[in-house]
């Protein structure tokens, strides 16, 4: 069962880290796309999203409900998003940018449509595997630990993918096709997991299909807790992508070799896979919530550090990384930890189960905040300066957009996280609140 469930993250780690490291990237350095229209067109599909995800959510609980399984919506996202993702990477060059920027625009979002449709029954499965607190941490650890090795063999290996075969529009199409073939068949495997092992509650009552797309929408009103953990996560997710957008740029540009992103990467992933087990301790001992305090904390401290790239671009910058992948590997286990118990408060004041509402929800807030990070940082190299080129041209940046990118990279984020850490003061659900009652004893 945790296998299983685990390989999910390979399909939706792949989709999540590559476009976000590399999309920006693709559009401003090989396409010649202005970084003020790239942005539009790395956002406008996430926005989207938004819209379609909580739809996506009600449709899974009425699968659900009726048929004991949110295996066919996984299935659809499973083999449709590979294609689609190629597809991204595929835009004609000779074409011209305006058309470049719009083949990109349409198949990102019929690709992130795709995700959705995996992605969102996807995150509810955890609250219908166990209902035990620990043990969902163990699940959701382990599912993370898959999704750090992703993000290092993709982020990593993506890009160096994309270097091997010679770089430009060829390059990205073999970075693109090598990719799929290796979420396609994760996915796939989580597919078959969830067929054999979720159970649901078949025949249960259902509404109509517009009622139960206003549920996430109700618990967000209703529901303090998920309220609370959606704004943080979005405030997460987007800090954490404004990072991912930059760290190509910070290697081209800031310090000096196109290259140094693999190393970048590493540094910010690697730790994840060595202190996982010791987050779940952490959690074990002390909780999800104070987990998810410290590792938020430790996340702003690191990327504060990071803002002396701007005067000094030297190979310290992989130790602060490095610190920062201690302090993500944790804002990524214990919100995924937490929402299945968020999941059970809101059934418990709502009466009913809607954890696939939720979850939509929770995907659309993620999505909208993963969307936002590439074209915040876009934002900041249109206003710094930052001068866009195609595949082959040179050019010299200017000093106001080298120091951009260096900030764009470090003070966005952990500005972001701090906030989050405020709202994070007010969360509360009767698990966290028994388990705090039971370690003080």
């Amino acid at each position: 069962m945790v296998a299983g469930y685990a390989a999910g993250s390979v399909g939706t780690g792949g989709f999540g880290v590559l476009p976000g490291l590399v999309l920006a990237y693709y559009l401003t350095d090989t396409l010649g796309v202005a970084a003020a229209l790239a942005s539009l067109v790395v956002i406008v599909p996430k926005i989207a999203d938004v819209l379609i995800d909580p739809l996506i959510g009600s449709i899974s609980d009425r699968s659900s409900h009726r048929t004991g399984t949110r295996v066919p919506l996984m299935l659809a996202g499973a083999l449709g998003l590979p294609l689609l993702f190629i597809l991204t990477f595929s835009a004609p060059v000779s074409a011209g940018p305006g058309v470049g920027a719009l083949w990109v625009l349409v198949f990102f979002l019929l690709a992130a449509s795709a995700y959705s449709l995996f992605q969102v029954p996807y995150i509810a499965l955890p609250t219908e595997l166990t209902g035990d607190y620990h043990e969902r941490t163990r699940l959701v650890s382990v599912r993370i630990a898959v999704l750090a090795l992703t993000i290092l063999v993709i982020g990593a290996g993506g890009p160096e993918l994309r270097d091997a075969a010679g770089g430009g529009p060829r390059g990205y199409l073999v970075m693109a096709i090598g990719v799929s073939a290796l979420m396609c068949g994760a996915m796939i495997w989580a597919v078959r997991g969830a067929a054999r092992h979720t159970v649901t509650h078949a025949d249960a009552p259902v509404g109509s299909l517009l009622s139960q797309y206003r549920d996430g929408f109700d618990a967000i009103r209703r529901t303090r807790a998920f309220r609370l953990l959606v704004i943080v996560f979005v405030l997460q997710a987007l800090a954490t992508a404004v990072m991912l957008a930059g760290a190509q740029y910070l290697a081209t540009y800031v310090m000096g070799k196109e290259g140094a992103l693999t190393g970048l990467f590493v540094a910010l992933v690697g730790p994840a896979l060595v202190v996982m087990p010791l987050w779940y301790r952490f959690s074990h001992r002390y909780g999800k919530l104070r987990g998810y305090v410290v590792s938020s904390i430790l996340f702003v401290v690191a990327t504060a550090l990071l803002t002396l790239a701007a005067v000094d671009a030297g190979s310290w910058i992989y130790g602060a990384v490095a610190l920062a992948g201690v302090a993500y590997a944790g804002m990524q286990v214990f919100p995924l930890a937490m929402l299945p118990d968020v999941i059970e408060d809101d059934a418990r004041i709502g009466g009913r189960q809607r954890g696939g509402s939720l979850s939509g929800i929770w995907t659309a807030s993620e999505t909208a905040g993963l969307a936002l990070g590439p074209a915040v940082f876009l934002g900041v190299l249109a206003v710094t300066g930052f001068v866009s080129k195609t595949a082959g041209e040179t050019v010299v940046q200017p000093q106001s957009a080298l120091t951009g990118i260096a900030l764009g990279f470090s003070v966005v984020p952990a500005i972001l996280v701090a906030i989050s850490l405020l709202v994070l003061r007010n969360y509360r659900t009767e698990q966290e609140s028994t388990h705090e009652n039971v370690g003080e004893r």
